[in-house]
């Protein structure tokens, strides 16, 4: 059955196509455009429309986005032809974008203007969580508007959760970054350690994740980087924007988080190294490098 719903829909990146087709298949009627149109192929072909973007924003009821930086969403939503312009009084944008909470209220204040609902919804699960609709999406915003967003949301999510006024769920997603950046250093710091006292590492990985020290990383990144996959779920440089939001937002209320700062300086030496368009788990070649160690060879 269909939904009379109209879902616009921009941004299929690693994380945003599966979003999508979870709406599709959900019966809802959906517009699409991405600046690069093949990787829409997809939905299309599952019963989307591909249109320019200013289509798609004034036929949605809501226009969901899931784009790159901040500076992308704020072009694509605030500039002179920005999608603000073409949407209708009643609808609703839906920003994914891990982004400035700061941008997220100055969205919602110039979406207010005009009659249009707001919510910043960034998410969290990596191209798995994607795949599988078990996002957990961080909202905020109005709880009216939210209630009209949150069951196509649920399509994709296990867990949609208001924590606030606009820019709120941007700050929940800074916290869930500061948490996975410390622990990425955990992850690939423990396996430096057991390589070098000789263990076997896909055995340490299967005991210790069952235990205090299980974590996403160990469990499902953890195995990727002693197969040497460093496809992305998540990319490293949309990472270290995460991170820099965070500690922008930090250093504004005087706060000090010297783990973050580890973080963020790691992934930048990646970054130098080329690894940029790798998944994050790829942190393991940084601590390699420093230790001049290679897991994939025995150790000394």
């Amino acid at each position: 059955m269909s939904n009379p719903l109209k879902i616009g829909w921009i941004g299929f990146g690693v994380m945003g196509k599966h979003m999508c087709g979870h709406v599709i298949r959900s019966g809802y009627p959906v517009n699409v455009w991405n600046r690069t149109k093949s990787k829409t192929d997809e939905a299309v072909q599952m019963g989307a429309k591909y249109l320019p973007p200013e289509q798609v924003a004034s036929s949605s009821d809501i226009l969901f986005l899931m784009l790159g930086y901040p500076i992308d969403v704020e072009n694509m939503v605030l500039s002179s032809n920005g999608l603000l312009n073409y949407m209708r009084p009643g609808s609703i944008i839906v920003d994914h974008t891990t982004s400035s909470p700061n941008l997220a209220k100055l969205i919602y204040e110039k979406c207010k203007e005009k009659g249009i609902g707001s919510i910043d919804a960034p998410v969290s699960g990596g191209d798995i969580g994607a795949k599988n609709g078990k996002l957990v999406t961080m909202c905020g915003g109005d709880i009216e508007t939210f209630e009209k967003a949150k069951p196509v949301m649920e399509k994709y999510s296990s867990l949609v959760k208001l924590m606030g006024k606009a820019g709120q769920g941007q700050h929940t997603k800074a916290c869930n970054q500061i948490c996975i950046a410390n622990n990425m250093i955990g992850v690939v710091e423990s396996l430096v350690y057991g390589y070098k006292a000789g263990l076997d590492l896909e055995e340490v990985i299967k005991t210790i994740e069952g235990g205090a020290a299980g974590s996403f990383s160990l469990r499902v990144l953890g195995p990727r980087m002693l197969k040497r996959d460093f496809d992305p779920g998540f990319f490293v440089e949309h990472f270290v924007k995460d991170m820099e939001i965070a500690l922008e937002e930090a250093r504004r209320a005087n706060l000090c988080l010297p783990g973050l700062s580890l973080a963020k300086q790691l992934y930048q030496a990646l970054m130098a190294h080329g690894g940029a368009k790798m998944g994050t788990q790829a942190l393991i070649l940084a601590l390699e490098k420093i230790n001049n160690i290679d897991l994939t060879k025995p150790p000394n």
